[in-house]
């Protein structure tokens, strides 16, 4: 073996030696990630983050994957010549849009994600909030200062909603049988009617209900980041809200630090927001020292 050979394969074994601790700690705990942003869209960072998936089933961890869509629904819509308009970057959805959102979830989304992860060697099942009582819904009430009176009037969302309740049988099922599940974020609510739900609230609460080890958030920036631009890679919920008040968090940062911090206050043992456009962040995050994110625990 040559030199430069064998300082590569030194340097894999070291690697796999650094991930050792975290095999050992984590095997038989559940991680729940939410996968979305422009990283659906690009095919080799879906073969990379299927990749990641089935590495973490085949170390003993029970990976369950919770997907948006929002770009895919907007150009479905815009193909269909429907409008969309949005409150508090929520998609103000009628039965129509519903329909949309829950074809092309749970429908083209969901069964690309399956097919991604089979093609990487690991056996996933594709379902949504509906499937097996999994996520009951409950419509979202949101308000708004009236521009002349300054009174706060009631704006109604249509057919978008949180969840209200998790019950993990279908999960539970699914896991023990070997398989991946891969979750759509749409619910039924008590009332019949199917509800349209982020899909950030929808990772939160099944990693809540789940007792997951960590909750990961998928999205397009580095993480958390100070005024200088450096990345904070260890938060609490005190240091969220001084962040919050001083203006260094903002925009659509605040509801995905909620949901983590919801999360870890509801059983989740830590949420991490990290960049889901670089190569396998989510295991240089997990199983390195160095990390890749924001971590985030309850204290």
């Amino acid at each position: 073996m040559s030199g430069s050979n064998e300082t590569a394969t030194i340097a894999k074994a070291q690697v796999l030696i650094e991930a050792l601790p975290y095999f050992q700690r984590y095997a038989g705990r559940t991680f729940v990630v939410k996968y979305g942003g422009h990283a659906m869209g690009d095919p080799a960072a879906a073969r990379d983050f299927a990749e990641d998936i089935v590495l973490l089933k085949a170390v003993g961890i029970n990976p369950v994957v919770v997907h948006g869509g929002g770009p895919q629904i907007g150009a479905m819509l815009k193909k269909l010549g429907v409008e969309s308009t949005f409150v508090d970057g929520l998609r103000v959805t009628d039965k129509e849009t519903a329909q949309i959102a829950e074809m092309v979830l749970s429908g083209a989304i969901n069964k690309e994600l399956v097919g991604w992860i089979s093609q990487a060697g690991g056996k996933a099942i594709g379902i949504s909030g509906k499937d097996g009582g999994l996520v009951t819904a409950s419509k979202v009430q949101r308000t708004a200062k009236d521009p002349g009176s300054n009174i706060e009037q009631a704006i109604d969302l249509g057919f978008v909603g949180e969840p209200c309740a998790v019950d993990t049988t279908i999960i539970d099922t699914a896991v023990a049988a070997g398989m991946i599940p891969i979750v759509a974020p749409i619910g039924a609510g008590a009332d019949g009617h199917t509800y349209n739900i982020n899909a950030d609230t929808m990772a939160g609460a099944i990693a809540s209900a789940l007792g997951a080890a960590r909750l990961f958030l998928l999205t397009d920036v580095a993480g958390v980041l100070d005024k200088q631009g450096k990345l904070l890679t260890d938060l609490i919920p005190a240091d969220i809200e001084r962040l919050r008040a001083d203006g260094t968090i903002g925009g659509g940062m605040i509801p995905k630090l909620e949901t983590c911090v919801h999360a870890v206050e509801a059983g989740c043992e830590a949420a991490v927001v990290l960049d889901g456009r670089v190569s396998h962040a989510m295991l240089l995050e997990f199983f390195t020292a160095r990390g890749a994110g924001t971590l985030i625990r309850a204290e």
